[in-house]
């Protein structure tokens, strides 16, 4: 099919008959020009019409723009035309949830557009039905603490018979505790497809309706895992139109997938464990696994002739690294490891990997035994063993693999050993960029891909994320900006109050305690920011001491809390949250759940982490400058996303205080103000 024909007069008039359908079905819809521009400019970069191959938009749709329905509008008529998946991936659970219980289903029903959807979840968020039997029959498998809770098990039984819970961990009935979950979870050891009777165990029968499924939700996380596995759960990328939404978080989140971390004290305590089981499975297995199991503990002995060195290097280091006694990690400057290390990396890698390969294998053969009624019991023990066992050796393979990478200078990853209170000690390795795994895994591959956010741009600009994502050098990418049609000048205002001291100042928690009852107005709902929470903490513990009743993060659990909150606000009595930063972004406080937002002052994140030090070295290393080129940028998106709690509807209205005067003291200040949506403003002198 030619580019020309791609969007086609037929499918242009499909999109705009799905568009009208949609607005007579929406309560007290009104035309909106951007959302309009959204659907056009995502079309024609998912047709071609912008570059023939290669298809990807970054997409920044402020707040009230419809984003969610554009994208369904502009992508789906065409991955049903030219016969591809619609992948749109999100990464957080409350997004997930809005588009698979609310906007798909509607989009469903009145778009006029018939197609199948599914949300797809990782492995582990769901039931395994065979072991949940297992742990009701054999209640010896159970600890003490976990036999108390048989009856719980016996409630998710029967909510699954009487198909009221899905199998997953997102339906749950009732709340179970991670213990517990782990013990009756899904992994590839214990529910396999090719046994009969895990066939119709949650993961299986979920993973059986994504053939049907033209539609796909995933999180960024199991994107990422299946695009670096090979695609065993989705299509080919090639095969894919992408709608990655919240696309500010996928080079964060690329970074915390493709990490790793192991632990190095007494390799032997899980080694040795290890053996024991090789041994006694020579008891149960056929006589054809002895060579496997031969194989296997050879390959135990020389993983552990190869940690050994390694542990007793520690001896020698730990001193000249935790030289201060609160010191719980020590960062390895520019990724230069011990010498030793470095010589061991590989050879660590490689037999973990082999060792793993046959522990794989041994692990089918176990679960072959386990199908006969008299070995199951046993074998149900093994098989958990042999899991925990596995995964062990995952974290050792993966740490090891990214230290065997011979790093360059500036290093292009951080690497770091935490001690913990026991004096064990664990080795990590982070990459400081995913953008070049983005390219060959992603955007290289796939037939197109949309990234969208209401926060893409810093400081007005694309660059940061075209460079975060490594984007700087695609032919085709477009860049489509859409502002927030909410009137802020007649709904909003943004205060900047007069104040003695700036927040790096030693009295600057004094004065907020001091200055904050003038803010929290009666009968109103407000959300005060914190950027530490040891800060809020202290002031909250001052007010309460002055009167005010509080809602502070961390006291009760998020929905507990914001169900009072809410509770609060609509029998208009005082309501006054308390939050961090996960407060400021994905939290949903329409009307007048939020008339009064306090900023105590701006996120700058305290670059004391491990990988935040090790981006700085790099890019101070490059002849940068850290500060304008990381913290800054940074700290100016938290700001918009913290901003944006404010108006989520037409009709809000509220203020935003801001208890920070580095916005009117420092040279970034006017840049960061500029870069929030057009509140009316009132800055104190």
């Amino acid at each position: 099919m030619s580019t020309e024909q791609m969007l086609s007069e037929k499918l242009k008039q499909q999109i705009r008959d799905a568009q009208q359908q949609l607005k007579t079905a929406l309560p007290n819809y009104h035309n909106r020009p951007g959302q309009n521009k959204l659907i056009a400019e995502m079309a024609n970069i998912v047709a071609g019409q912008y570059h023939r191959h290669d298809r990807i938009g970054l997409v920044e749709a402020g707040t009230g723009t419809g984003k969610s329905l554009a994208y369904l509008l502009a992508t789906l008529p065409l991955a049903l035309a030219q016969n591809k998946k619609l992948v749109i991936a999100t990464a957080t659970v409350a997004l997930q949830e809005q588009l698979v219980n609310k906007d798909i289903p509607f989009f469903r029903q009145h778009s006029g557009i018939e197609f199948e959807y599914n949300l797809v979840k990782g492995r582990s968020r769901y039931a395994c039905i065979e072991r949940l039997k297992q742990q009701l029959i054999q209640p010896d498998l159970l600890t003490s603490a976990e036999r108390s809770q048989v009856a719980l098990l016996d409630t998710l039984s029967q909510a699954w018979q009487q198909r009221s819970w899905l199998g997953d961990r997102d339906t749950l009935p009732t709340a179970v505790d991670d213990a517990l979950w782990h013990s009756i979870s899904a992994d590839p050891y214990h529910c396999s497809k090719h046994d009969k009777r895990h066939q119709h165990c949650p993961f299986h029968l979920a993973r059986a309706e994504i053939s049907d499924a033209r539609l796909l939700v995933v999180n960024h996380s199991l994107l990422l895992a299946d695009l670096a596995g090979g695609n065993a759960i989705l299509p080919a990328p090639e095969d894919c139109i992408y709608v990655i939404d919240e696309a500010h978080h996928l080079p964060a989140c690329g970074r915390d997938y493709f990490a790793a971390f192991a632990q190095l004290s007494q390799p032997q305590l899980w080694l040795e464990k290890l053996g024991v089981l090789a041994n006694q499975l020579i008891q149960t297995l056929p006589e054809t696994s002895l060579k496997d199991l031969l194989k296997l503990d050879d390959s135990r002995n020389e993983l552990l002739s190869l940690l050994k060195p390694v542990e007793r290097s520690l001896n020698e280091w730990q001193s000249r690294w935790f030289t201060d006694t609160n010191q719980t990690d020590y960062r390895f400057e520019h990724a230069a490891l011990p010498t030793l290390w470095q010589q061991q990396a590989e050879p660590i890698a490689s037999c973990a990997q082999k060792t793993l390969t046959l522990l794989d294998k041994i692990s089918t053969e176990v679960a072959e035994v386990a199908l006969s009624p008299a070995k199951r019991k046993s074998q149900s023990k093994l098989l958990q063993e042999l899991s925990q066992l596995a995964q062990k050796l995952e974290q050792q393979q993966a740490l090891w693999q990214l230290y065997a990478q011979p790093q360059t200078e500036p290093a292009y990853q951080a690497r770091w050993v935490v001690k913990d209170e026991q004096q064990q000690l664990t080795a990590h390795a982070c990459p400081l960029s995913v953008a070049n795994t983005l390219e060959q895994l992603l955007f290289s591959q796939a037939y197109a891909c949309i990234l969208c956010s209401a926060t893409l741009t810093v400081l007005n600009s694309f660059d940061h994320i075209k460079y975060e994502l490594g984007l700087t050098a695609h032919p085709g990418l477009q860049t489509v900006r859409v502002d927030s049609p909410f009137a802020y000048q007649q709904n909003g205002v943004i205060i900047l109050p007069k104040m003695q001291n700036e927040p790096t100042a030693s009295a600057y928690t004094d004065e907020l305690i001091s200055l904050l009852p003038d803010y929290l107005p009666n009968q109103q709902g407000s959300l005060v920011l914190f950027a530490s929470y040891w800060q809020m903490q202290q002031v909250a513990e001052a007010l309460r001491k002055k009167g005010l009743s509080l809602l502070v993060q961390g006291e009760a659990s998020r929905q507990a809390l914001l169900s009072l909150h809410n509770e609060n606000c609509q029998h208009n009595k005082t309501s006054i949250l308390f939050g961090t930063q996960s407060f400021s972004e994905g939290l949903d406080l329409p009307g007048k759940l939020l008339t009064n937002l306090v900023i105590t002052k701006l996120p700058f994140a305290v670059p004391t982490s491990p990988l935040e030090a090790a981006m700085s070295e790099a890019v101070t290393r490059k002849g940068g400058n850290p500060f304008v080129q990381l913290a800054i940028p940074a700290t100016a998106r938290k700001l918009v996303q913290a901003c944006g709690r404010l108006l989520r509807q037409e009709q809000d209205q509220g203020r935003i205080v801001i208890l920070d005067r580095r916005l009117v003291t420092k040279s970034y200040g006017k840049a960061m103000l500029d870069t929030l949506p057009p509140f009316r403003r009132q800055i104190d002198y």
